[in-house]
Order: C-alpha cells, then structure tokens, then sequence
C-alpha cells in the first residue's frame, strides 16, 4: 500500500514530481519494514550530500585552510542535522516502518530519519541528476552554512585542546550505558579529565553521545 499523499509530498518538496514512486518509497523504508529498504540509497545519499556541502563551503570560505573546511563539513552532514531537515520538510508521516519499530518510537529516531534524509537524496540525485540534488541541498542546507562566522571547533578536539594546554591527561571516555532498540540506540557516556572533572551525556550513537559529553565538560571547566 502507498504512502498517502507521497507524490504529492515529493512534487512540493523536490519541485518536480516522482518519475519512480517505488523508489521514493524505498528510501522512506526501514528495514523493519521490508529487506528492500532505504540502506544503499543511504549509501549514495551520504555522498552526494557531502559533495555539494563541500562545494559549497569551498566556494563561501575562499580564505580557509583545509582544516577549517573540514570542521564546517563535519559538523553539517551529521546525522542530527540530517534528522533536522528530514522533520522540516516533513518526512515523518511517510516513513515506512514495522510495527515494532513503530512501536519503538523509531519515527522520532535521529537515526532513522538521518539515514532517511541521505536516501532521499540518493534516490533524488538518481531520478533527477546532480543539479536538481545540488539546488534541493543547497536550498535545505543554505542557513546552516551561513550559521558559523568561524569554522566550529569539534567539541572533541577543544577539550583535547584545553586539557593540553591546562597540563592534564588527555579525556577519556567510557559508555556507561546502552538502552533501546537497535534502531533506535540511546547511548551514555562518560568523559573524565583526570580526576578534575566529569560529564555525561547521551545520544543516538557512541560518538553522538562523546560529543555531547565532550561539550558538556567544557561548558563544565570554562565557567
């Protein structure tokens, strides 16, 4: 049974309607739901989305060594911004999930609509061509790129950076706990610097969850 409304949704949110509504359909599918599921298409999506936030972020920031660059990628096609973008343009309703993961709460998974977002531009770049992909990133990803006057610092690597330069052991960081589906993980980790201080947090993957708790050490040692 078709998703209600898909092509409908797919004409407003692409600009041009579906030539191949199954595959739309199958990068709204969790593998819950069916063995042909969004996973390949995540695959492809992942990279024709890093592709075009490089493009752009070349062309914006003509002065910025390669490092600043990759700061600014990084940060832009993780799987919450991803998950971000996939709720404003409305993908929840058409998701396509088992009972179970339903259940699971995998609709509200970052997870799961991360990887939904990649496949939809996988299939989008597939059906249309590199140019439609580009101007439908650009335009979801637009006020992302513009959002950071400076390249943002990995948490990671500033409090790798401010324990170095305070003279302290390098953090460490341990999950002390593992809950939920698989998915739809919650992971909770803990970073210590030596024995100054601690945070936890948690989050939908081991390195999700290391830089919440990362950020939230810092936020910790810099008052």
């Amino acid at each position: 049974m078709s998703t209600p409304d898909l092509g409908g949704w797919i004409a407003e949110v692409f600009g041009r309607p579906a030539q191949d509504l199954k595959a739309f359909e199958r990068a709204l599918t969790h593998g819950s739901q069916a063995a042909a599921n969004y996973e390949r298409l995540e695959f492809l999506g992942d990279r024709v989305l890093g592709l075009v936030v490089a493009e752009s972020l070349f062309e914006r920031f003509p002065n910025e060594p390669e490092g600043a660059l990759s700061r600014r990628l990084n940060a832009l096609v993780t799987g919450q911004v991803c998950a971000e973008v996939a709720r404003e343009i409305g993908v929840v309703p058409h998701l396509r999930l088992g009972k179970q993961a339903r259940d699971d709460g995998a609709a509200n998974s970052d997870n799961v609509l991360g990887d939904v977002m990649e496949a939809l531009i996988g299939v989008f770049y597939l059906e249309a061509g590199i140019e439609p992909a580009r101007a439908f990133i650009r335009k979801a990803w637009d006020e992302r790129i513009d959002a950071h006057a400076t390249a943002p610092k990995h948490p990671k690597s500033a409090l790798q950076e401010w324990a170095a330069a305070h003279n302290r052991r390098p953090p460490e960081y341990e999950i002390v706990d593992r809950s939920g589906p698989n998915h739809a993980p919650r992971f909770t980790v803990k970073v210590s610097v030596g024995k100054l201080a601690e945070a936890s947090a948690e989050g939908t993957s081991k390195q999700e969850a290391e830089t919440a708790a990362a950020a939230a050490l810092l936020e910790k040692l810099e008052k």
